[in-house]
């Protein structure tokens, strides 16, 4: 009698109705063509930050305890590798995920720790899109696959994850 009724379809107690078609984002699918690259930050971890994020998450010597990681190959004290890609998906997330129609990922195909973060290392996020493709049984969405990088100071690539994300086309 007179409303509009939604559709609601619920799988393993998960929302899967097309309410989000409505919402308006900045970024979508289209968007993300091959070769863009997006560059967001600077940030700097403390001694404090590496020493607190590892004692809960990471706690091996060489990012807990300043005199004994002297001690290692390191010479000192370094950032966990798991704290540089948490860095690396904060930047994302602020860069352009959070204002994206991003509906989810498959998973990170790579992950490569290529350089330690060190206390006051000043880092910032580069995203370069590598491919784009509308989906085979989706119409309303696409994936684009992306290389992303943390940098130092010196333009040095830290860490780089190559991965897959879903997102809704231009309505």
């Amino acid at each position: 009698m007179g409303g509009k009724s939604h559709r609601k379809i619920v799988h393993n107690n998960v929302d899967r109705s097309d309410r989000h078609r409505d919402m308006p984002f900045r970024y979508y699918w289209e968007d993300f063509t091959p070769g863009k690259v997006v560059e967001y930050g600077a940030r700097a971890l403390s001694e404090e930050d590496i020493v607190r994020f590892a004692s809960e998450w990471d706690p091996q010597r060489y990012h807990t305890d300043p005199q004994k990681a002297k001690q290692t190959p390191f010479g000192g004290l370094i950032a966990s590798g798991w704290q540089s890609c948490a860095v690396l998906m904060r930047m994302m997330c602020d860069a352009y995920l959070n204002e994206s129609s991003c509906v989810g990922s498959p998973g990170i195909d790579e992950i490569r720790f290529l350089l330690p973060v060190r206390p006051g290392d000043s880092l910032r996020f580069r995203s370069t899109v590598i491919e784009s493709s509308p989906s085979r049984t989706k119409p309303g969405r696409g994936t684009v696959l992306f290389r992303w990088e943390l940098l130092n100071q010196n333009d040095d690539v830290a860490l780089s994850m190559i991965g897959r994300q879903f997102y809704l086309r231009r309505p």
